[in-house]
């Protein structure tokens, strides 16, 4: 009895280790790696950011910049070649193909979308446009702000309102000790007595640069 038991056990492994034995063959015949490039149909222009998805698996790869991809699947399977602006494609694995190499060139047809016409108002009505024409205020763009900016009366306005940096004071102090150093003793000359100076400022009161409609900051020019 013992050996008749021992013989099936023996004969029950053995078909058992031969039948893994052999799917495991068909398994590893039946995986394939396909290499291909994704190419627009008309120009012959590598098509990047292609997904390239095994239909019904949740596998997948996007093909490179250039175009190019590589996928393992199963023979039988079928590719699912999807990008935006370009029509699907699929593409079925032969279950007889030789070896587990296939390169392949996929043609990606373009989809053309026509979009209904529209029209497109900034306000509804003809009135409230008549309205806002004259009584919006459009603000400045960045080439009018520059070119007040870089005006003469702005800069000298901005070069005596804005308080110097620490260079600058430095660069000041020593010109005050220097001028104090010449006339070390005796009385300093004042401006105010100065007919170069009193010359200046009357050619600027001719040239009208105090009137407000000259300064750029004012309200009424804005």
């Amino acid at each position: 009895m013992r050996p008749k038991f021992l013989s099936y056990c023996l004969v029950s492994f053995s078909c058992l280790f031969f039948g893994l034995r052999a799917n495991a063959q068909w398994s590893a015949d039946n995986v394939i790696e396909i290499d291909g490039v994704t190419m627009t149909a008309d120009s012959l222009r590598a098509v990047p950011d292609v997904t390239i998805q095994v239909k019904n698996k949740n596998r997948g790869v996007e093909s490179e910049y250039t175009g190019v991809f590589s996928l393992v699947c199963y023979k039988g399977d079928t590719l699912l070649f999807s990008c935006i602006g370009f029509r699907p494609k699929e593409f079925v694995v032969a279950k007889d193909l030789k070896g587990d190499h296939y390169s392949m060139i996929q043609l990606m047809v373009q989809d053309t979308f026509y979009l209904p016409e529209t029209i497109i108002r900034p306000l509804p009505t003809r009135e409230q446009f008549d309205y806002a024409f004259q009584h919006w205020r459009i603000p400045n763009d960045y080439y009018e702000l520059a070119r007040r900016n870089t005006n003469a009366y702005v800069m000298r306005t901005l070069a005596y309102t804005i308080p110097r940096d620490g260079r600058e004071s430095q660069a000041r102090l020593q010109q005050q000790q220097a001028r104090e150093a010449v006339y070390y003793g005796q009385q300093q000359p004042m401006n105010i007595l100065n007919p170069l100076a009193w010359g200046e400022f009357f050619e600027a009161w001719k040239r009208g640069d105090f009137r407000r409609e000259n300064n750029p900051y004012n309200s009424s020019n804005y």
